[in-house]
Protein backbone atom coordinates (compact mmCIF):
# COMPACT_ATOMS: atom_id res chain seq x y z
CA UNK A 1 0.00 0.00 0.00
CA UNK A 2 0.96 3.27 0.08
CA UNK A 3 -0.12 5.17 3.47
CA UNK A 4 -0.06 8.59 4.30
CA UNK A 5 0.93 8.94 8.12
CA UNK A 6 0.90 12.38 10.17
CA UNK A 7 2.51 11.95 13.45
CA UNK A 8 4.87 9.50 12.03
CA UNK A 9 7.55 10.91 14.08
CA UNK A 10 6.03 10.19 17.70
CA UNK A 11 6.10 6.98 19.27
CA UNK A 12 2.75 5.34 17.91
CA UNK A 13 3.99 6.52 14.86
CA UNK A 14 8.02 5.41 14.35
CA UNK A 15 6.75 1.82 15.16
CA UNK A 16 3.94 1.63 12.88
CA UNK A 17 6.69 2.71 10.06
CA UNK A 18 9.18 -0.02 11.55
CA UNK A 19 6.32 -2.65 10.77
CA UNK A 20 5.03 -0.89 7.88
CA UNK A 21 8.48 -0.63 6.05
CA UNK A 22 9.23 -4.42 6.93
CA UNK A 23 5.64 -5.52 5.22
CA UNK A 24 6.85 -3.57 1.97
CA UNK A 25 4.26 -0.44 2.31
CA UNK A 26 5.28 2.98 0.73
CA UNK A 27 4.88 5.73 4.09
CA UNK A 28 4.45 9.24 3.15
CA UNK A 29 5.06 11.28 6.50
CA UNK A 30 3.56 14.75 6.56
CA UNK A 31 5.65 16.98 9.20
CA UNK A 32 6.95 19.88 10.35
CA UNK A 33 10.32 18.52 10.01
CA UNK A 34 10.21 16.32 6.79
CA UNK A 35 14.01 16.47 6.78
CA UNK A 36 14.01 14.45 10.13
CA UNK A 37 11.43 11.33 8.51
CA UNK A 38 13.94 9.26 6.57
CA UNK A 39 16.26 9.13 10.20
CA UNK A 40 13.17 8.65 12.26
CA UNK A 41 10.74 6.88 10.77
CA UNK A 42 12.11 3.77 8.29
CA UNK A 43 13.55 5.27 5.79
CA UNK A 44 9.77 7.20 5.21
CA UNK A 45 9.45 10.32 2.66
CA UNK A 46 8.87 13.39 4.70
CA UNK A 47 6.42 15.71 3.16
CA UNK A 48 5.98 19.27 4.21
CA UNK A 49 2.80 20.34 2.01
CA UNK A 50 0.02 18.10 1.42
CA UNK A 51 0.04 19.51 -1.64
CA UNK A 52 3.26 17.57 -2.64
CA UNK A 53 0.87 14.47 -2.99
CA UNK A 54 -1.81 15.94 -5.40
CA UNK A 55 -0.84 13.79 -8.38
CA UNK A 56 -0.05 10.73 -6.35
CA UNK A 57 -2.06 8.27 -5.48
CA UNK A 58 -3.07 7.10 -1.75
CA UNK A 59 -4.50 4.01 -0.33
CA UNK A 60 -4.84 4.84 3.64
CA UNK A 61 -4.54 7.80 5.38
CA UNK A 62 -3.57 7.31 9.16
CA UNK A 63 -3.57 10.48 10.86
CA UNK A 64 -2.04 10.10 14.65
CA UNK A 65 -0.52 14.05 14.60
CA UNK A 66 -0.92 15.69 18.10
CA UNK A 67 0.89 17.73 20.43
CA UNK A 68 1.56 15.48 23.82
CA UNK A 69 -1.99 16.26 26.07
CA UNK A 70 -0.22 15.86 29.29
CA UNK A 71 3.08 17.15 29.40
CA UNK A 72 2.24 20.42 30.88
CA UNK A 73 -0.57 22.15 32.30
CA UNK A 74 -3.85 23.47 30.54
CA UNK A 75 -2.85 26.87 30.11
CA UNK A 76 -4.95 29.06 27.38
CA UNK A 77 -1.40 29.05 25.13
CA UNK A 78 -1.40 25.04 25.32
CA UNK A 79 -5.01 24.43 25.17
CA UNK A 80 -4.89 26.51 21.68
CA UNK A 81 -1.93 24.58 20.70
CA UNK A 82 -3.63 21.16 21.32
CA UNK A 83 -6.49 22.52 19.47
CA UNK A 84 -4.50 23.21 16.38
CA UNK A 85 -2.14 20.32 16.23
CA UNK A 86 -5.63 17.63 16.66
CA UNK A 87 -8.62 19.46 15.61
CA UNK A 88 -7.21 22.24 12.65
CA UNK A 89 -4.93 19.74 11.55
CA UNK A 90 -7.47 16.67 10.86
CA UNK A 91 -9.76 19.16 9.17
CA UNK A 92 -7.08 20.40 6.90
CA UNK A 93 -6.37 16.85 5.82
CA UNK A 94 -10.27 16.25 5.26
CA UNK A 95 -10.42 19.34 3.56
CA UNK A 96 -7.08 18.25 1.55
CA UNK A 97 -9.02 15.08 0.63
CA UNK A 98 -12.22 16.03 -0.19
CA UNK A 99 -10.33 18.07 -3.08
CA UNK A 100 -8.68 14.96 -4.88
CA UNK A 101 -10.27 13.44 -7.79
CA UNK A 102 -9.17 9.62 -6.30
CA UNK A 103 -9.23 9.13 -2.67
CA UNK A 104 -7.57 6.32 -0.50
CA UNK A 105 -10.08 3.85 0.74
CA UNK A 106 -9.82 4.41 4.88
CA UNK A 107 -8.89 7.30 7.19
CA UNK A 108 -7.90 5.62 10.61
CA UNK A 109 -7.91 8.74 12.68
CA UNK A 110 -6.48 8.97 16.44
CA UNK A 111 -8.42 9.43 19.45
CA UNK A 112 -8.00 8.97 23.14
CA UNK A 113 -9.79 7.06 25.90
CA UNK A 114 -10.31 10.43 27.55
CA UNK A 115 -13.75 11.26 24.75
CA UNK A 116 -15.42 9.19 27.96
CA UNK A 117 -14.21 10.97 30.75
CA UNK A 118 -14.67 10.27 34.02
CA UNK A 119 -16.63 7.27 33.96
CA UNK A 120 -16.35 6.12 37.59
CA UNK A 121 -17.52 2.63 37.71
CA UNK A 122 -19.43 2.27 34.27
CA UNK A 123 -18.15 -0.16 31.97
CA UNK A 124 -17.57 1.53 29.08
CA UNK A 125 -17.46 0.03 25.59
CA UNK A 126 -17.58 1.90 22.17
CA UNK A 127 -21.44 2.43 22.62
CA UNK A 128 -21.27 4.15 25.69
CA UNK A 129 -22.01 7.78 25.65
CA UNK A 130 -18.80 10.50 26.83
CA UNK A 131 -19.44 11.24 30.44
CA UNK A 132 -17.15 14.20 29.71
CA UNK A 133 -17.39 17.59 30.08
CA UNK A 134 -13.64 18.71 30.62
CA UNK A 135 -11.27 20.17 27.61
CA UNK A 136 -9.99 16.88 27.19
CA UNK A 137 -13.36 14.61 26.54
CA UNK A 138 -14.14 17.59 24.36
CA UNK A 139 -10.98 18.08 22.23
CA UNK A 140 -11.09 14.39 21.97
CA UNK A 141 -15.00 14.94 20.60
CA UNK A 142 -14.02 17.58 18.48
CA UNK A 143 -11.14 15.44 16.76
CA UNK A 144 -13.38 12.46 15.94
CA UNK A 145 -16.00 14.55 14.37
CA UNK A 146 -13.45 16.48 12.22
CA UNK A 147 -12.23 12.91 10.60
CA UNK A 148 -15.70 11.74 10.40
CA UNK A 149 -16.52 13.86 7.52
CA UNK A 150 -14.25 11.83 5.42
CA UNK A 151 -17.42 9.39 5.49
CA UNK A 152 -19.01 11.92 3.38
CA UNK A 153 -16.45 11.21 0.77
CA UNK A 154 -16.87 7.61 0.50
CA UNK A 155 -14.02 7.01 2.90
CA UNK A 156 -13.97 3.79 5.20
CA UNK A 157 -13.54 5.93 9.07
CA UNK A 158 -12.02 4.26 11.77
CA UNK A 159 -11.36 5.69 15.26
CA UNK A 160 -9.09 4.85 17.66
CA UNK A 161 -9.66 5.50 20.93
CA UNK A 162 -6.20 4.82 23.14
CA UNK A 163 -5.51 3.84 26.60
CA UNK A 164 -2.25 5.52 27.95
CA UNK A 165 0.51 3.45 25.90
CA UNK A 166 3.02 1.34 27.46
CA UNK A 167 6.43 1.44 26.22
CA UNK A 168 10.11 1.60 27.13
CA UNK A 169 11.03 4.48 24.93
CA UNK A 170 8.33 7.22 25.83
CA UNK A 171 4.95 7.91 26.76
CA UNK A 172 3.32 7.49 30.47
CA UNK A 173 6.23 5.18 31.50
CA UNK A 174 9.27 6.93 30.54
CA UNK A 175 7.74 9.35 32.89
CA UNK A 176 6.69 7.05 35.48
CA UNK A 177 9.74 5.25 35.46
CA UNK A 178 12.09 7.49 37.15
CA UNK A 179 10.63 8.31 40.46
CA UNK A 180 9.37 4.81 41.18
CA UNK A 181 12.92 3.76 40.32
CA UNK A 182 13.84 5.96 43.10
CA UNK A 183 11.70 4.54 45.33
CA UNK A 184 9.03 8.13 45.24
CA UNK A 185 6.23 6.11 43.26
CA UNK A 186 2.93 5.51 44.66
CA UNK A 187 -1.08 6.00 44.31
CA UNK A 188 -3.02 8.93 42.66
CA UNK A 189 -5.87 10.36 44.69
CA UNK A 190 -7.33 7.66 46.23
CA UNK A 191 -5.93 4.87 43.50
CA UNK A 192 -9.28 3.70 43.00
CA UNK A 193 -10.21 4.85 39.73
CA UNK A 194 -10.33 2.77 36.34
CA UNK A 195 -6.56 3.07 34.44
CA UNK A 196 -6.59 1.60 30.71
CA UNK A 197 -3.83 0.80 29.39
CA UNK A 198 -2.51 -0.75 26.24
CA UNK A 199 1.19 -1.92 25.58
CA UNK A 200 3.06 -0.61 22.39
CA UNK A 201 2.97 -4.10 20.40
CA UNK A 202 -1.03 -4.09 20.90
CA UNK A 203 -1.84 -0.15 19.85
CA UNK A 204 0.28 -0.94 16.75
CA UNK A 205 -1.21 -4.35 16.09
CA UNK A 206 -4.68 -3.25 16.46
CA UNK A 207 -4.21 -0.23 13.91
CA UNK A 208 -2.55 -2.17 11.04
CA UNK A 209 -5.63 -4.99 11.84
CA UNK A 210 -8.32 -2.50 11.38
CA UNK A 211 -6.01 -1.15 8.35
CA UNK A 212 -5.91 -4.58 6.93
CA UNK A 213 -9.70 -5.55 7.57
CA UNK A 214 -12.30 -3.23 5.52
CA UNK A 215 -15.25 -4.46 7.54
CA UNK A 216 -13.63 -2.06 10.48
CA UNK A 217 -15.45 1.34 10.63
CA UNK A 218 -16.34 3.09 12.89
CA UNK A 219 -15.21 3.46 16.90
CA UNK A 220 -12.38 0.99 18.52
CA UNK A 221 -11.04 1.26 22.03
CA UNK A 222 -7.25 0.65 22.24
CA UNK A 223 -6.79 -0.81 25.88
CA UNK A 224 -5.93 -4.56 26.69
CA UNK A 225 -8.18 -6.73 28.62
CA UNK A 226 -6.76 -6.97 31.98
CA UNK A 227 -8.64 -3.95 33.85
CA UNK A 228 -6.36 -2.50 36.71
CA UNK A 229 -7.25 0.12 39.09
CA UNK A 230 -4.19 3.06 39.68
CA UNK A 231 -3.60 1.24 43.05
CA UNK A 232 -3.26 -2.10 41.22
CA UNK A 233 -1.24 -0.50 38.27
CA UNK A 234 1.07 1.35 40.82
CA UNK A 235 1.48 -1.86 42.76
CA UNK A 236 2.76 -4.02 39.56
CA UNK A 237 5.20 -0.97 38.60
CA UNK A 238 7.18 -1.32 41.57
CA UNK A 239 7.07 -4.82 41.81
CA UNK A 240 8.03 -4.87 38.59
CA UNK A 241 10.45 -2.54 39.67
CA UNK A 242 11.65 -4.36 42.56
CA UNK A 243 11.07 -1.05 44.31
CA UNK A 244 8.87 0.18 47.13
CA UNK A 245 5.60 2.26 46.13
CA UNK A 246 4.17 3.97 49.44
CA UNK A 247 4.15 7.46 48.56
CA UNK A 248 1.04 8.55 47.26
CA UNK A 249 -0.09 11.96 45.67
CA UNK A 250 -2.84 13.08 47.27
CA UNK A 251 -5.38 14.07 44.79
CA UNK A 252 -5.74 17.53 46.22
CA UNK A 253 -1.87 18.27 45.38
CA UNK A 254 -3.00 16.98 41.93
CA UNK A 255 -5.41 19.44 41.54
CA UNK A 256 -3.76 22.54 42.49
CA UNK A 257 -0.41 21.62 40.87
CA UNK A 258 -2.34 20.56 37.79
CA UNK A 259 -6.00 22.13 37.42
CA UNK A 260 -8.31 21.08 35.09
CA UNK A 261 -5.79 18.38 33.59
CA UNK A 262 -5.39 16.47 36.94
CA UNK A 263 -8.83 14.73 35.43
CA UNK A 264 -6.30 12.90 33.51
CA UNK A 265 -4.74 11.55 36.72
CA UNK A 266 -7.86 11.35 38.92
CA UNK A 267 -10.67 10.10 36.64
CA UNK A 268 -10.49 6.89 34.98
CA UNK A 269 -12.54 4.54 32.53
CA UNK A 270 -13.49 1.28 33.10
CA UNK A 271 -12.84 0.36 29.35
CA UNK A 272 -13.12 -2.47 27.24
CA UNK A 273 -11.82 -3.18 23.72
CA UNK A 274 -15.28 -4.96 22.69
CA UNK A 275 -15.07 -3.91 19.33
CA UNK A 276 -11.51 -5.20 18.58
CA UNK A 277 -12.22 -8.70 20.38
CA UNK A 278 -15.40 -9.32 18.03
CA UNK A 279 -13.59 -8.22 15.40
CA UNK A 280 -11.14 -10.68 15.96
CA UNK A 281 -8.23 -8.60 16.84
CA UNK A 282 -6.21 -11.22 19.61
CA UNK A 283 -4.46 -8.87 22.14
CA UNK A 284 -1.14 -10.01 22.80
CA UNK A 285 -0.59 -8.38 26.37
CA UNK A 286 -3.54 -8.81 28.30
CA UNK A 287 -2.26 -8.97 31.85
CA UNK A 288 -0.34 -5.19 33.19
CA UNK A 289 2.53 -7.06 35.16
CA UNK A 290 3.36 -9.27 32.06
CA UNK A 291 3.25 -6.42 29.62
CA UNK A 292 5.09 -3.66 32.38
CA UNK A 293 8.14 -6.61 32.33
CA UNK A 294 8.27 -6.68 29.16
CA UNK A 295 8.26 -2.65 28.09
CA UNK A 296 10.32 -2.15 30.96
CA UNK A 297 13.17 -4.59 29.91
CA UNK A 298 12.77 -4.51 26.46
CA UNK A 299 15.02 -2.23 25.65
CA UNK A 300 17.73 -3.85 28.15
CA UNK A 301 17.66 -7.30 26.51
Amino acid sequence: MRILLTGGTGLIGQALCRLWSAQGHTLLVWSRRPEQVAALCSSARGIAQLQELDDEPLDAVVNLAGAPIADRRWSAARRQLLWRSRVDLTRTLVDWLQRQPVRPEVLISGSATGWYGDGGERLLDEDRASCGTDFGSQLCAAWEQEALRAQTLGMRVALIRTAPVLSPTGGMLARMRLPFQLGLGGQLGHGQQWMPWIHLDDEVGLIDFVLQHRECRGVFNACAPGMVRNAEFTQALARTLRRPAVLGMPGWVLQLALGEMAVLLLGGQRLMARRAVEAGYVFRWEGVEAALRDALHRQER
